[in-house]
């Protein structure tokens, strides 16, 4: 490793853009500062120029996804891992400005999911991305939103695969964590992307600020740890950036939470994904 954090440092959700944004380079940040491994999400299909009108056009963002990890990897201590699946913000597109039924976009949602699918089931994706709108909809559209989500869980269970979810501000969940034990995966493998410090239902995803991360530290349950980097040179401020996480890990071991950075980068990586910080990280020592 770069820095002296003896430990897998991983950031489990953000994007990485090579053709807009600043892309490996932000990924040499991270290992500057201890980063060791990353969960790699796509940006949504808009921010990559693509407007789906059928399943099968989601997949170029799939596989500019898999190139940008291919980059990560090549300078990763560890490695990255692809997560791919259908922004929830673009049923909004498609009803509110492409004129499409809110059923009908639910069901090309739902195929963009089962295109991402194939991924995970060839070994190429590690998990899934789906959710539900974080601001006011229609019950039209907030209705076909949970179908395409319940989509994404049935996928999940076929594949045994974990779930990452975009949704509303919210510490209680359940009701999701609920949907997903009915279409047949288990709670524990859906993720809630830019999560609270504490949250009831699916396991949270917390975003690196240190009262969130105190939280999430004291709670002594499972957590993970991101920052929804976005990797858009427009944005540059927005959300986190990649130097983040292994920032609030050396604060954190500071500040005697050891058993809280393992649970984040070690045990909750390993029983969400089935990922092994630990021997993929010697792995790649010489």
């Amino acid at each position: 490793m770069t820095d002296d954090l003896d430990t897998p440092v991983l950031d489990n959700h953000l994007h990485l853009d090579p053709r807009h944004g600043r892309g490996v380079d932000a990924v040499e940040d991270f290992v500057r500062l201890g980063g060791t491994h990353l969960l790699v999400v796509n940006k949504p299909s808009w921010h990559l120029g693509v407007e789906p009108d059928e399943p099968a056009d989601f997949r170029p963002v799939f596989e500019e996804t898999l190139d940008a990890v291919a980059g990560a990897t090549d300078v990763l201590p560890g490695r990255a891992w692809p997560v791919l699946g259908v922004h929830p913000g673009l049923i909004s597109r498609l009803v509110d400005e492409r004129g499409f039924a809110p059923d009908e976009a639910r069901d090309l949602m739902c195929g963009g999911l089962e295109v991402a699918s194939e991924f995970v089931a060839d070994g190429r994706g590690l998990a899934l991305k789906s959710g539900r709108p974080h601001y006011e909809v229609s019950d039209a559209v907030w209705d076909a939103s949970n179908a395409v989500t319940r989509r994404a869980f049935e996928l999940g269970a076929a594949l045994e695969c974990a779930v990452q979810l975009h949704t509303e501000t919210s510490e209680d969940l359940t009701d999701l964590a609920v949907l997903a034990e009915e279409s047949g995966l288990d709670r524990t493998r859906v993720v809630k992307h830019y999560a609270e410090g504490r949250l009831e239902g699916p396991i949270p995803s917390v975003m690196s600020e240190k009262d969130r991360l105190e939280r999430a530290a004291e709670s002594g349950e499972p957590f993970l740890m991101e920052t929804d980097f976005v990797d858009d040179p427009e944005k540059p401020g927005m959300v986190l950036g990649p130097k983040t996480v292994p920032r609030r890990v050396r604060w954190m071991l500071e500040a005697g939470y050891d058993d809280a950075v393992r649970r984040a980068h070690v045990e909750t990586p390993e029983a969400v994904y089935g990922i092994d910080t630990e021997a993929t990280l010697e792995a790649s020592e010489p």
